[in-house]
Parts: structure tokens; sequence; C-alpha cells
């Protein structure tokens, strides 16, 4: 939809550097499924819109820094030399940033030699001379200098979205200077983040009080026996060239040898279509929400030729079939089936759901061994199945499995989606046939019946198309030996659930309810009076107006009171630290106490979440609807909500064994490191040994800060951390952290030449591969452009990592329930937690399990340490650690 044009020509310049680093700085690190960070892109959208929607634009450009050196180096080789390195989870955005522009139609521009400000400069004056209203944003105080009666500069405060004016009249009443002197304001107190020196020991005051009397650095310069006091006379004197220089460097320059004119910066609108994809790869959700649905291009539908099958009779089924079974709502562990699919040597029919369900002979084809089946999503199809009493057997290929392995960035929505990704495009959207929404719903019975007829033609098509390219990618047995068999293993734990105790999970509420009433009542007592402790703005008066704490951030509604600027106001007054407490105990109680009980199953009193098998690039397992391998354990009483969770049978216990340090013990088998293999072979606390090595002390002599350190060090190293993540985890500086990791590298050689010959391998082949073959692909780790090069280098180092110990405990739950079912034991598999398996034990097989468990997850793949397993049992999984 095209906004409305103001009448009169309104641009808007955007300092796009600083704009990336405030949001980089004010929002947490996120990042989307692909690993991305995400969360400058995020900040700088989120302005945008703000931008769009409040200033309604008629010419509009975004300017950024050309690079590291322009022309003010050569007046001052240090000019920005205080500058860190810009953090590669920041760097690696900037592409996205731009492509966020591209998709909104918004002009951008930089200009070797010369800064974003310069350009912005340039451009204000020729608007001002055409006479443009100008909207300036950025995060940079430096640009307050080009204020004027046509030009506001927007300033973001802390946040990215809380603004501050500035008009000559907002500058004169903060500093009581016209906007013209705030270069001469920078030349005398000099500007500590782009390294402009000033005068040493002239401050904010002083450079105003100076500027008040004497108008501009020159007239001063000229006047310096007229100024109070010796000493800064003498400082004056001394610094004169300096004074000067700085208030050069500070000077935007209106005179940028610019190739395009004013209009050609005319705003005229987003193409959605394209702004839809980028915050869908980002997966900025609340956003999409926002925004119109682009109109998809209706593929040709071609007809499938069908028999609709009112009678199941035996003859139906002959040799090896593809079978669908379509449910058209999210939960399939309460929906009815709408019908079937199967399409064979015979031809290919579709079965309404009332017609199979009540039939011996469907039911005796299903739950034959020996007749073969490809299915699309073989997990969802077994449920859908069991719930009608139909245990479904014989699966030999899983189109959505098959599709995953070969092409794990992607996430498909529906089955069209993913004959799109292999070449076949004749299958209609599940949203054209069902509708979407609230509208979603059983059209006439001739409609959907071709749709899942249709399907189940299409999976004996794929088939043939997937099995070529995992035979070409030596994945086969990645799908037949680990994945498939995976899919019937949590098919049958999300049958089988959790057992709930409600009554636990309610005396738990009650005691938080009593907590947060104590709490309540000693914030109370601490502050003076009572007030709305979840009110930001109630929080805020009480903290730093009443109390009298140093406000940290700012927001458009007053004082922040984010975690963030709790826990830095934590050691001024005690009352913070009640406030932290009740934030979350509020979440335990809302999130998960009030949220378990909603999803408990009325009939088996359980909950039956749902394992995410194709969703992440690493292989690793997901869970929801409710997500059980994220319930917050750090707090004990987040730790306590695992009380509620109990064996089914009152005769058993819950029995947890987890991998010990199962990424690090890859490393070193990748890495081949002497010296991390010998810890293991050695069975050395590896933090400790690492601290030793990289501190070059005795172990005994290792501190726990010093563990601390090299424990953050020895994980980040899994993840690919950089100098910034590892300061920001540890609270030290970047320089200290990067430090650390150079000690590391060196100390363990291994694990640098692996990430050396990684990146090399990823370039040449363009993915990496687990030790199980399974891959994902980084098209980015040859990309011209250094920060998403910078991404896929760190992908490249850690995927394997990561990938290979997802693949080894999915192989220790198969050959688990191999062994369980050879020796006939009662014992059950309920859970996966990232590197935990958790399962209900009959007490009479306990001092089995003790043996078996660890025994099969050891042995589950021979590495060149041993993997190491812990156990614990007791009545309820919190009881199991």
């Amino acid at each position: 939809m095209r906004r409305k044009v103001a009448l009169k020509k309104k641009i808007v310049l955007i300092d796009g550097n600083s704009i990336a680093y405030r949001a980089f700085f004010a929002l947490p690190l996120l990042n989307n499924n692909k690993g991305v960070h995400t969360n400058a892109v995020y900040g700088f959208a989120m302005m945008l819109l703000k931008v769009l929607k409040e200033e309604q634009p008629t010419h509009l450009l975004v300017a950024f820094d050309a690079g590291k050196t322009t022309f003010r180096h050569k007046t001052f080789d240090e000019y920005k030399g205080g500058r860190q390195k810009t953090p590669p989870e920041l760097s690696e955005q900037f592409p996205y940033i731009r492509e966020l522009l591209k998709a909104y139609g918004i002009a951008q521009y930089e200009l070797e030699n010369y800064e974003a400000d310069d350009i912005i400069g340039t451009l204000s004056l020729e608007a001002e001379k055409d006479g443009y209203e100008i909207k300036i944003y950025s995060g940079d105080k430096d640009l307050t200098q080009l204020a004027s009666d046509a030009t506001t500069v927007c300033i973001t405060r802390k946040g990215i979205t809380d603004i501050e004016e500035y008009t000559p009249a907002h500058v004169e009443e903060k500093y009581g200077l016209t906007p013209e002197q705030i270069v001469d304001m920078k030349g005398l107190m000099g500007d500590s983040s782009d390294n402009i020196p000033g005068v040493p020991g002239v401050g904010e005051k002083t450079a105003i009080k100076l500027l008040k009397q004497f108008g501009s650095v020159e007239k001063l310069l000229s006047s310096i026996d007229e100024v109070s006091g010796k000493k800064l006379q003498e400082k004056l004197r001394e610094h004169e060239q300096m004074a000067v220089m700085s208030k050069e460097l500070a000077t935007i320059l209106r005179e940028v040898p610019i190739n395009f004119s004013l209009s050609d910066l005319e705003y005229q609108e987003a193409n959605n279509e394209r702004v839809y994809e980028l915050f869908k790869e980002l997966e900025f959700n609340s956003l999409l929400e926002k925004l119109d649905r682009p109109a998809e291009e209706v593929p040709v539908h071609e007809t499938v030729n069908y028999e609709l099958v009112s009678e199941v009779t035996e003859d139906l089924f002959s040799g090896e079939m593809a079978f669908y079974l379509e449910m058209i709502t999210e939960n399939y562990h309460r929906t009815d089936v709408v019908g079937f699919g199967v399409s064979g040597e015979k031809g290919t029919c579709f079965i309404p759901a009332e017609a199979a369900l009540q039939s011996a002979a469907f039911k005796a084809w299903a739950e034959d061994e020996t007749k073969k089946k490809s299915v699309y999503d073989a997990k969802r199809t077994i449920i859908g199945l069991r719930r009608h009493g139909i245990e479904l057997r014989g699966i030999d290929f899983d189109v959505w499995l098959a599709s995953y392995l070969l092409n794990p960035s992607e996430s498909p929505e529906d089955f069209a989606a993913v004959g799109k990704l292999h070449g076949i495009s004749s299958i209609q959207s599940d949203e054209t046939v069902y509708g979407k929404g609230a509208k979603r719903g059983l059209p006439e019975e001739s409609d959907y019946a071709e749709h899942i007829a249709s399907k189940a033609a299409a999976i004996e098509e794929l088939k043939s198309v997937c099995l070529k390219e995992l035979e070409e990618n030596q994945q086969l047995e990645l799908l037949y030996e680990l994945e498939l068999p995976l899919a019937f293993i949590l098919a049958d734990m999300e049958s089988e659930g959790v057992q709930v105790d409600v009554d636990r999970l309610k005396e738990m509420g009650e005691e938080l309810k009593s907590k947060l009433a104590d709490i309540e009542q000693t914030i109370y007592s601490l502050a003076g009076t009572e007030f709305n402790i979840n009110s930001p703005k109630q929080l805020g008066t009480i903290l730093f107006e009443k109390l009298g704490l140093p406000p940290i951030k700012k927001t458009k509604t007053g004082y922040s009171t984010s975690a963030e600027v709790l826990e830095k106001l934590a050691p001024s007054h005690e009352i913070v630290e009640h406030i932290l407490h009740y934030r979350q105990l509020g979440k335990l109680q809302s999130t998960y106490i009030e949220g378990l009980l909603k999803v408990v199953d009325a009939d088996t009193h359980k909950i039956h979440t749902r394992f995410n098998q194709a969703l992440t690039q690493t292989g690793r397992l997901s869970s929801t609807e409710p997500n059980l391998q994220n319930i917050p354990i750090r707090l004990e009483e987040g730790r306590k909500i695992r009380q509620a969770f109990t064996p089914s049978e009152p005769d058993s216990v819950i029995f947890a064994a987890d991998y010990s340090q199962i990424e690090l013990r890859v490393l070193a088998h990748i890495a081949n490191d002497e010296k991390l293999i010998d810890a293991f072979l050695h069975d050395l606390d590896i933090h400790t040994a690492t601290a030793a090595d990289v501190f070059h002390v005795s172990q005994d002599e290792v501190d726990s800060n010093m563990r601390r350190q090299a424990k953050a060090v020895n994980f980040g190293i899994v993840y690919g951390i950089s100098d910034y993540g590892l300061s920001q985890s540890l609270g030290i500086t970047r320089k200290e952290a990067g430090t650390f990791i150079d000690r590391y590298l060196h100390t363990y050689p291994g694990v640098k030449e692996y990430m050396d010959s990684i990146i090399r391998e990823a370039k040449e082949k363009g993915f990496v591969t687990t030790l199980m073959q399974r891959r994902r692909y980084i098209p980015e780790i040859t990309s011209r452009n250094f920060n998403l090069r910078g991404f896929g280098e760190r992908t490249a180092m850690n995927t394997p990592i990561q990938g290979s110990a997802a693949d080894i405990i999915k192989k220790a739950m198969i050959d688990v329930a191999e062994r369980l079912e050879k020796e006939k034991l009662q014992s059950k598999l309920l859970l996966q937690v990232h590197d935990e398996l958790i399962f209900e034990v009959p007490k009479a097989e306990i001092e089995t399990m003790k043996q078996l468990v660890p025994e099969v997850m050891e042995q589950a793949i021979q590495l060149k340490v041993p993997l190491k397993v812990d156990y614990a049992y007791g009545p309820t999984w919190y009881d199991a650690k």
C-alpha cells in the first residue's frame, strides 16, 4: 500500500553505522535458527519502521562509513584510534541491514575517505537550500552541529527508538550554545569516542563557560589573557594547536563530492515480498505479524488421476506404496484424521478417514511389517494412526526427513514447499486448499480428496529424487541408521508422555504465590511505601526518585528498569536483589507452573511434548508444546518444578543419564589435540586442566576464577566465541578476552589447526560435515563481504562439533531402545534434554539400568577419548540429579 505523500518535501538522513551500533548494544544478542546474530538488524528495523510511520518522508537515505581511514587521519593519525574492533557478532549483521534497506527501497551510500556524517552534512545543506524539511537520525551527538531552522537532529538515547530531538532551541536549552558552537565545544573538551584530544583538563562545563564568554575557539585563543585562572591559561597556551586541530576534526564537512542529486533519493515504497522473506529468514515473528503477506504465485495445478475409495479391500494394496495421512490442525496429538492418500503400481487413491479406520483390511496392511511404505513425516503418521488403535509398521522412507538432511537450512511450511525444493511445483499449498488462521477448515471433499491424493503420488516422485541425492552425499546411512529409526523412538516417547503430579504443581504454585507475597512486603518495607512492582513507571519513581539510585538508562516513558539495569544497580541498594528475585519467581509462576498446568492431558494426566526432529541445522532435537528442554534449573525454585514429573507406575523411579562434556570430547577427537586428548584419557577436570595450561600454574594453584574463565573459553570455542562474546560472558574487557583466547589457542595447537583446516575445507566444498556425514551448507564462507564470511567461518568451526554431539546422542537413543527391547525390559525412554536421557524405570530394573545405560551410551561411537556418562535416579525428575 502506497504511503500518503507529504505536500512539503521532507528528507530523512540516517547515520547507518551509528544506528546499527546503538541497536546492537541496546538489545540482547539474538540469533535465528541458522545461528546468524540478528539483534542489530532487529533494532535497525524497529527504528526504520518508526521513521517511515512517523516522518512519512518524501526522500530518504542511509549513509555508511566507507572504511577505517578518512581525510581526518591526514590531520591526526590517531583519529578514532581508541575504538575497539567491531564485534564479529555485529559485523555479520551489516549485510542483512543493507538487505533490509534494499527491501524497503531505501537509498544507501558510502564514499571512500569520508564518514557518514560528512555525507549527511553535505546532503542536509543542499536540502536546506532547496527548501526541504530535514530530519537526521543518529546515535552520535556530533551531528547536533547540523541543527537549524530546517534541520532537526534526532539522537537515540540508551535504547533504539527513544529519541531526543535537537533543534537550535533545544541545543540552546541544553548547552546554552548554538549548534555551530558544538564543534568549538568538542575542540576544547575533546571526544574520547573519536579519540579527539581537546585541551587536557577541560571538560564540558568549562568548555561551555568559555564559549559563552568568548564565542569560539579562535576568539578564545586570541584572548587567553582574559581567561580566569592561571592554570587554565597555561593549559590553553600549551595546547593551542591541539584545540584548533580538535575543532577541525570535530567539524562535519559539508562539501563532499557526491555523484547524485536529492531527486535520486525520492522514496517510493517497500517491496513487501522482499521484506516478508527477509523477516522470515531472520525470524522476526513479531514484525512479520504486522506485514501483509505477499500474494504467492499459484503454481499451475496439474490434476491427479485418482480413485475415491469408499470400501477398502485387500486387493487395494500391492507392492511398495506411498502413503500419506492428512490432519489439518497443528496439534496432531489431539486431532482427527481427515483422510489418506495411497499410491502404487495400481494407481493413486484417496480413502476417507471413516472408510479406512473402520476397515480390517486397512489395519492389516498398515500393521504388516513386510508391506513397505514411503511416507511424509513418519513420526506424525505413526502417532496419527496410533490414536485410532493402528500401529503403523513397514515404513522404509520418509520424505520430510530426507529433505531435511539434504536441505538443513530450509524450513518448509508444508508439503508443497518441500516439493518445490526438489523441483515439484504442481502441488497446491495447504493454505490454498484449507485456508489459514481462523478461516482454516475443510472444503468440499472433492477439493481436499484430490489434494491428499496428489501428495501420495508426489511421495513416489520425491523418493526417487531424494534417494539419488542422499546416495551422492553418502547420507543414506544417516537416514536409514539414524534419523528414520529415531523417528519411531520419538513417536513412542511422544505417545507415552511424562506423568505430571498436578497437585504438586498447584502446590508449588501456591508456594510461589506465598514467596512472592513475602518478597512483595519486603520490597514495600525497603521502599517505605506500597506500589505496583510490575509497573516500570512506578518502580522507576521508587528507585530513582524516592531512593535516589543513579539512573542508568531512560526510555520514552521514563526510567528503564530492565534486568540489565537492575543487575548493575544491585550493589547500590538491597531492594534491587529482591525485585530481581520477585521477577524471576513471577516468570516461573506464569510461564512454567500455569503454563504446564494448561497442557496436562485430561485423559492421561501426562504432558505429551513434541520433539522437532527436522528443525535445527546442527541436527539437535528441540522440544515444543511445551518445551520441556527449557525448564529453568539455575534457580532452586525452577529446579523444583521437576518435582512434578513423576513415574506413571507406583513402583518405578525416574532415571537420568547424561554425557559429561560431550562437545569438548568431540573437539578433542576432531582436533586431534594431544593435550586435550591426554586430559580426557586421564579423566582430569578439563576446566582445571585448561586453566593450569593457559595460566602456566599447577592444577593445585588454579583458583575458582581461573577455572571459571577456562570453562567459558572451553565451551565458547565450541560455539565460535569472539573476544566480544567472551568479554560479555566473563565481565572482562575485550582486550583481556582476546588475550585469553590467544593463550588458549597457543596452548592447544591442535584446536587452532582444526579451525584453520575446517575453514579451508568449507571454502573448497561449500559445506562441513559431522562424524556421521550430516551436512551443513555454508554459502557465506566464500562471500566477498568480510562480515558474512566471518559468520561462515565461525559456523564452519562449530557445526562439526555441535552436530556430531547431536548425532551421538541420537545414536545412543536408538542403541538404548534396541537393548531395552532385546532384554525385554519394562523401562521406558521418556525425554531427551540436550545431552541427557530421562527414563522411567521399575525398581526391579534399577541395577540393570545402572549398568546398561552408561555402557550403551558410552559405546555409541568410538572416539580417541572415552565418552563418559553420569547417572542418577529418584522418585521424581528433580531427585534424578
